[in-house]
């Protein structure tokens, strides 16, 4: 399934979930949204993957349990918009 994973810091992952330990979320095929780099602001970033698909920044990622405050499927955020 994919998830966005949000951060209290402004971060946003997107990417497949595919298990949560005592060390974070493990995901694959990751897009990373970091609000100080990007060029869309984080809705429109979101609704860009809906449209065309996850951009992959990273095959493989372990979000540590203390920055993945919200996680949240993919389709929700679509489905807010219709």
């Amino acid at each position: 399934m994919t998830v966005v994973v949000e951060s209290a810091g402004g971060t946003t992952w997107v990417g497949r979930y595919h298990e949560r330990t005592d060390r974070g979320v493990f995901m694959h095929d990751v897009a990373v949204h970091d609000p100080a780099r990007a060029t869309l602001p984080r809705d429109a970033w979101l609704e860009r993957l809906l449209k065309f698909g996850v951009k992959v920044d990273a095959k493989h990622l372990v979000i540590p349990t203390t920055e993945a405050a919200r996680i949240t499927p993919l389709l929700e955020f679509g489905a807010k918009k219709s």
